[in-house]
């Protein structure tokens, strides 16, 4: 399991070499002409909820063999069977093909990488809870490239897909149960607009919220954040909050993502532009806080020939800055695949493995001991 975990290094040369070198030296036209689709979009059947009582729509489940959310580092364990709270997970995009601007539900190759992803990134909270992960008809790494409508489309689409998959969820859990939600990258987009669609709507529902872990993709204090139904997590031990961050070793250039945010329209209908982002140091499990690398308690740092893979405490800080992104420092080497401006993107989660698991069992704790 660990050499398999591994290849979420490698497989992440497809999502992210090709445009960060691509862009260094050419530019966004050669990387729309890679990657964003030349069809135009065609229109996704809706996929009701029932489907996903379906063990063979969830990449992970408490019930699936060789469930890829059990993966741990040495010296780790997962929580024991049927407790503690159940945590939903939106993976991040694993489909990089421009044949279609969504990903087929049944491709190997992007199913397979989605996997590998969870190994790095939702096994953090194995420890606190039983992880399901529902496959869905994700936008292709090129909707993400280009202001086209059907890139919107796209995203649409998949969001429906991630709304029925947690209308089932829903109905397989016991209602009584704790929920922590999680998301990276286009996963967190995702878990943006179903905390703004269902939690905010649903007092019963939000109750229920250990945390809301919205990492790799920014959230507008001003103009998204009060729409959400959940509050930014003030303390480290707060719980029913919101948790956000955006990796940038130092110095940082966040221009490609400030420029496209400061163009956007927040969840309350006003622009984003100038607007704080939501930054909260997961080493200290609070916002615009700063923390040094003693703070943390362990990195997953890949072996270079990628056989094993060990968890190392005390090599990165974390400070919030600027507009609210997340500043480590001089970069550690944990991989090849920065993005340009020194985005270390792809290892939001791994950089702070274990300060999230730490972080999520707090807030199980703080959410235990709420009166009821």
């Amino acid at each position: 399991m660990a050499r398999k975990f591994l290849y979420v290094i490698a497989a992440l040369v497809v999502l992210v070499l090709a445009g960060a070198v691509a862009y260094r030296y050419f530019g966004n036209d050669l990387i729309r002409m890679a990657l964003v689709p030349g069809e135009s979009y065609r229109a996704q059947p809706v996929a009701q909820s029932h489907v996903y009582d379906r063990r063979i729509l969830w990449l992970a489940r408490p019930d699936i063999p060789g469930n890829p959310a059990l993966w741990t580092p040495a010296g780790e364990t997962p929580g024991p069977a049927g407790k503690g709270a159940a945590v939903f997970f939106i993976h991040p995009t694993s489909y990089v093909s421009r044949d279609h601007w969504n990903a087929p539900i049944d491709d190997p190759e992007t199913n397979d990488r989605a996997a590998l992803f969870l190994r790095g990134q939702a096994s953090a909270f194995n420890a606190v809870g039983e992880v399901w992960a529902p496959r869905y008809r994700q936008a292709t790494f090129g909707a993400f490239l280009t202001s086209a409508a059907d890139a919107d489309r796209a995203l649409q689409a998949a969001y429906r897909d991630v709304s029925a998959a947690f209308d089932s969820f829903l109905t397989q859990i016991d209602r009584r149960r704790p929920i922590i939600l999680a998301g990276h990258s286009q996963g967190a987009l995702h878990l943006t607009w179903l905390l703004r669609d269902r939690v905010a709507k649903d007092p019963r529902l939000a109750r229920r919220i250990v945390a809301a872990y919205v990492v790799g993709w920014p959230v507008s204090r001003a103009t998204d954040l009060p729409s959400m139904g959940l509050p930014e997590c003030a303390g480290a031990e707060a719980a029913g909050c919101i948790l956000s961050w955006q990796s940038f070793a130092e110095p940082a250039d966040p221009a490609l993502i400030v420029d496209t945010y400061d163009r956007t329209t927040g969840f309350d209908g006003r622009p984003r532009r100038g607007t704080p982002m939501v930054c909260t140091n997961p080493l200290t499990g609070t916002p615009n806080a700063a923390a040094p690398a003693t703070a943390n308690l362990g990195t997953l740092f890949p072996a270079r020939d990628l056989s094993t893979a060990d968890m190392i405490a005390g090599r990165v800080p974390a400070r919030c800055a600027d507009r609210g992104f997340l500043l480590i420092g001089t970069g550690p080497d944990v991989g090849p695949y920065v993005l340009p401006g020194n985005n270390y993107h792809v290892y939001d989660y791994s950089l702070f493995w274990a300060n999230v698991r730490a972080d999520a069992a707090r807030r199980m704790a703080a959410w235990k001991a709420r009166p009821r």
